[in-house]
Parts: C-alpha cells; sequence; structure tokens
C-alpha cells in the first residue's frame, strides 16, 4: 500500500517544526545565580554583577549565561512550535490576506467574547488555526450570551 503525498507546504512545516524543537532542545534553562541554594532568591533570571562571581566570569560547572551564541537561527525565529506565524487579531477583518499554509492566528487579550467567537467561526471557515479559541465554542456550548 502507498504511502498518501504529503504537500510541499506541509513538508516544510513540519521540517520547521522539527528545526524549532532542535533549537530549544540545545538551550539551557538560564536560571538566577544561588537560586538552588536560597528559597528567598527565584530562579528567574538576573544577571550576576559580583566582582568575584563565578557565574559572572563563566568558570566551568556554572550555569550557563545568555548570549548571542544562543539565539535561534533567523528562519525560525519568532514562530509558533508549529511552524506557523502568529498573526494578531482584533476584528475579522483582519483574518484577510493571512495564508492558512503560514499563518496562526492569536485573538488579542483585549476582544470581548461575541466578538472572540466571531472571530472563531470566521477563521475556522478560512481554515486558518486559531491558537487561543473561546472555551465556549472550544467546549461545544453553542451560543454565548
Amino acid at each position: 500500500m502507498a504511502k498518501p503525498k504529503i504537500p510541499e507546504a506541509e513538508k516544510a512545516r513540519r521540517s520547521l517544526s522539527k528545526k524549532i524543537r532542535q533549537a530549544k532542545a540545545g538551550k539551557p534553562r538560564f536560571i538566577r545565580q544561588e537560586s538552588w541554594r536560597y528559597k528567598r532568591v527565584k530562579p528567574s533570571w538576573r544577571k550576576p554583577r559580583g566582582i568575584d562571581s563565578r557565574m559572572r566570569r563563566s568558570k566551568k560547572g556554572w550555569p550557563a549565561s545568555p548570549s548571542t551564541g544562543y539565539r535561534t537561527p533567523k528562519s525560525i525565529r519568532g514562530l509558533h512550535p508549529s511552524g506557523l506565524s502568529e498573526a494578531l487579531v482584533h476584528r475579522v477583518e483582519d483574518l484577510k490576506g493571512l495564508n492558512p499554509q503560514t499563518h496562526a492566528v492569536r485573538i488579542a487579550g483585549s476582544v470581548g467574547r461575541r466578538k472572540r467567537i466571531e472571530i472563531f467561526r470566521e477563521a475556522k471557515s478560512l481554515g486558518l488555526k486559531v491558537l487561543n479559541p473561546p472555551k465556549t465554542v472550544e467546549a461545544g456550548k453553542g451560543e454565548a450570551g
């Protein structure tokens, strides 16, 4: 039995998705100096500034610090893990001109529930992927209101 043919756009998206995963896997989790030692020091990144700081001086055995070498390749920079570029949508008209092969829709947080459902339905009819669908439609509860 022959394998089904995969369109070129889908192949490209899958390879981009693979590149994104590989780029993320190679990058360490940058943590704050000595956050593992003191509970009051949260792990969220802060630049080490001490004059004798081993971490600032990039000594072996100490956590890595962010640097330009960890930046993602230009071809995948800013893309969603699915390989699609995100488009922020505030109203239904913003969906015009978006390509389902290359764009994914993220509905803006300032959009209310009724308009959110309208945008979601229109995006689905255009074949666009919605990254943050409204919960009322997602759960299958039907119309809001």
